[in-house]
């Protein structure tokens, strides 16, 4: 089985991943390995590749190329990328696709507090805007409409094991696992 986790930054894709992939024994991998990828191979930081990408829609074709390419050759996994689940929609390939979200202001904090940053607020506002716009031209994907997914979670007021614990419950209900 394939799961996707989907989020914007900070909702606790990475962290919920990683302890979901560990609780079903699956394999957990992160599609900003792929972009962090991309963006080392062209020199960039992230902040610099995202803007660079935003005009070159080639750059994401390769992403979701890398992508898509693990999730066929891949089964018992545990994928965190923003448009995992859109994804596995469009290429007709079957997962459990699981979004989380959390207030900006909680997310902010998540960040600064892994980056070790100070100006995180508008990095991640500036990261966003970049994203939004390039979901919107070159997919025409509105990302914050969360109807292909089969589980929604607002991870503010809630612990990693929480999260992980709803996940797991949902995923047994529908006797994935």
């Amino acid at each position: 089985m394939r799961v996707t986790i989907s989020g914007p930054i900070g909702s606790g894709k990475s962290t919920v991943g990683r302890q979901l992939a560990a609780r079903l024994s699956y394999k957990f991998i992160s599609g900003g390995v792929f972009f962090r990828s991309l963006a080392k191979d062209h020199g960039m930081s992230i902040e610099e590749f995202n803007r660079y990408a935003e005009s070159r829609p080639e750059i994401d074709e390769k992403q979701d190329k890398m992508i898509l390419e693990f999730l066929r050759d891949n089964d018992n996994i545990v994928l965190e990328s923003r448009l995992a689940g859109w994804l596995c929609v469009r290429n007709n390939l079957e997962a459990f696709k699981i979004f989380l979200n959390a207030s900006f202001n909680t997310r902010v904090q998540r960040v600064s507090y892994r980056d070790q940053a100070s100006e995180t607020g508008e990095m991640v506002k500036v990261r966003e805007e970049s994203e939004y716009l390039r979901y919107r031209k070159f997919y025409g994907i509105d990302y914050s409409l969360t109807g292909i997914y089969d589980l929604v979670i607002d991870t503010d007021t809630l612990s990693v094991e929480e999260v992980v614990n709803k996940i797991y419950e949902s995923i047994k209900g529908k006797d994935f696992c």
